[in-house]
């Protein structure tokens, strides 16, 4: 019978060899008290090299190391294979390699730090994979014969031959700036392979903006200048890490379509994204990705696209008996009379808020029950920030009254920490409960924060900083939650998991929330009620609601012309095809947003 490999990851920017303590996870290791050399310590990081062959798995080191800096994984006995890639030793590695099939959309799921942007990376040709033998790079002929007598080996045949072209967007678009200085319409027009500036630009809604500079627009159009520049070079294949971040439902939708039309002309298109209602819609086949975050990774094989999401979200890959998750994810598709009110917690006035750029909000009044979750939907730059800010006390409206008698905690859209404090100290500051292991439970290990708590704030990456701007607020003892987009950067598995500790949080202490996001699914998942906002963005907008989620969809996704259907199995909400008799049904009645 086959046993299970063990490996072994140091993450090296968390080890601290000078600041553990002698190395605790050498010195209280069996096999090292043993006389066994288990550990090798390096002479010019000074950090510890460890024998994978000799752990035997006890686990004692990463629990001694105080930096969360060690992993200890169990690879399936059934995983005999080397590693498509492994980035040194003791450092994470990925197994399996997808293939991007012309005439296709391919997408990936699975967590963050599971190896989805170097398979990117490798099938791209900005990385090309050493086979798990980090010490020696391989030859085209060396990872050609790897591959024999599979798909991929046809298509690194041709990538190193150089027959295909290929083209790829990077996950961190942040760095286009410090690349390129000049305007965008002069950054696109070198992509521009046949011609198609005016096109493209038109499709992703950029032509406004082709005449300024990169560093002057938002996040974003960043995002449209990469997806841009990627789609102008008319490769053969297209790669796109997490195309739609930055981006309204609206603008998703657009790139989505986009992708879709690629794939009918003739290209192979491979994208990685965390939003499940738009990689449904624009994807024919989905690999996901299993295995322990910076430790290891592992591509399971293709299934249509429905199949694959619902087993995602069943938490359980059946062909490899592997468990996701220990808790399946169901949508419960709630009666109008289990959305009826328990009773109004606070209410609030209709305002008019001006600014100096001619951008006026008007809002309705409206209130929110006890142990309710309010969504708010609408297209950047239409004011929702605004509307938050004014009910938090942010800010002042301009006509009408807004007074919030309750404790209100609200997370921002954008942080930017100044402090050098660490996450422990700034979060420990907030709630008494941080020890406690109610607190530990519910914040702290959903959120995976225990890494990051000798972190400085301003140290931290923007999915980590989301992730401790998440926590500050639900740690707060408030009547009243308000967070503006908290599924931002992050992967699926956190955004779901983020809904049952808002959930949970709400339930426990009766108190309520309002969300503004883009992802339909989570903000279906969560929600009861929503506030649509209409208008022209950048100009004016008015709020419709709160309004039954029925009523709520129905509207937003008219203006979008697309229709929502529930799948049979989970009751997830799915995209229907443009077009498709399911969608021209669903409109002749009005029916955009549909309940069973």
């Amino acid at each position: 019978m086959a046993t299970a490999k063990r490996i072994v990851v140091l993450k090296k920017e968390r080890c601290k060899p000078e600041k553990c303590g002698d190395y605790p996870c050498k010195r209280f290791c069996p096999r090292v008290r043993a006389g066994d050399q288990i550990f090798e310590i390096d002479k010019e990081t000074k950090r510890p090299i460890i024998s994978e062959s000799m752990c035997v798995g006890c686990g004692i080191c990463v629990r001694k190391c105080p930096f969360d800096a060690l992993f200890i994984a169990n690879l399936p006995a059934e995983l005999d294979e080397k590693p498509v890639h492994q980035y040194g030793k003791n450092s994470f590695r990925v197994y399996r390699i997808p293939f991007p099939m012309k005439g296709k959309v391919v997408g990936l799921i699975g967590q963050n730090a599971i190896g989805k942007s170097t398979i990117v990376k490798i099938l791209s040709g900005v990385l090309k994979p050493n086979l798990g033998d980090f010490k020696n790079s391989k030859t085209d002929e060396e990872i050609i014969k790897h591959f024999s007598g599979t798909e991929v080996e046809t298509f690194f045949k041709e990538l190193y031959s150089g027959k295909p072209s290929v083209s790829y967007k990077p996950q961190y678009i942040d760095e286009i700036p410090k690349m390129f200085k000049g305007k965008i319409r002069e950054l696109l027009e070198k992509s521009d392979k046949n011609k198609k500036l005016k096109q493209i630009s038109e499709k992703l809604n950029i032509t406004s903006i082709l005449d300024k500079k990169v560093d002057e627009v938002s996040g974003g159009e960043l995002q449209k200048i990469a997806i841009a520049s990627t789609i102008l070079k008319d490769s053969d294949y297209m790669f796109f890490d997490e195309p739609a971040s930055y981006l309204d439902v609206k603008e998703r939708l657009r790139i989505a379509q986009l992708f879709r039309e690629l794939a009918d002309s003739g290209k192979g298109v491979m994208v990685i994204e965390h939003d499940l209602i738009i990689l449904d819609y624009m994807t024919d086949d989905v690999h996901l990705l299993y295995g322990q975050p910076d430790t290891y990774g592992v591509v399971a094989l293709p299934k249509p696209t429905r199949t694959a999401i619902n087993t995602y979200l069943e938490g359980y890959l059946k062909e490899e008996n592997i468990r996701l998750r220990t808790e399946s994810i169901k949508f419960e598709v709630l009666s109008s009379v289990q959305m009826e009110s328990k009773g109004v917690m606070v209410a609030w006035n209709s305002f008019i808020k001006k600014y100096k750029t001619g951008f006026k909000l008007s809002a309705d009044s409206g209130s929110i029950a006890y142990d309710e979750i309010i969504g708010i939907l609408g297209p950047n730059a239409i004011g929702k920030s605004t509307f938050m800010k004014v009910l938090a006390g942010e800010i002042k409206p301009d006509e009408g009254e807004v007074n919030m008698n309750v404790k209100i905690s609200y997370k921002p859209q954008y942080i930017r920490p100044e402090s050098n404090e660490t996450v422990e100290e700034y979060l420990s500051s907030l709630t008494k409960d941080f020890y406690n292991l109610t607190y530990i439970e519910t914040i702290i290990k959903p959120l995976d924060l225990k890494p990051l708590l000798k972190k400085k704030l301003n140290e931290l990456s923007g999915g980590e900083l989301q992730r401790v701007s998440i926590a500050s607020c639900l740690s707060i003892d408030a009547q009243l939650y308000l967070l503006d987009e908290p599924s931002a950067y992050l992967d699926v598995e956190q955004r779901l998991g983020l809904t049952s500790i808002i959930k949970k949080i709400i339930q426990r202490k009766k108190a309520s929330a309002i969300i503004i996001d883009h992802d339909l699914l989570f903000l279906d998942y969560l929600t009861t009620r929503l506030i649509v906002f209409k208008g022209i963005p950048g100009k004016q907008s008015e709020t419709l609601g709160p309004v039954a989620m029925k009523k709520g969809m129905d509207t937003f996704l008219k203006d979008l012309g697309i229709t929502f259907r529930r799948d049979p199995e989970t009751k997830r909400p799915r995209a229907n095809k443009p077009d498709s008799q399911k969608d021209r049904e669903q409109k002749s009645k009005g029916d955009y947003y549909y309940l069973n």
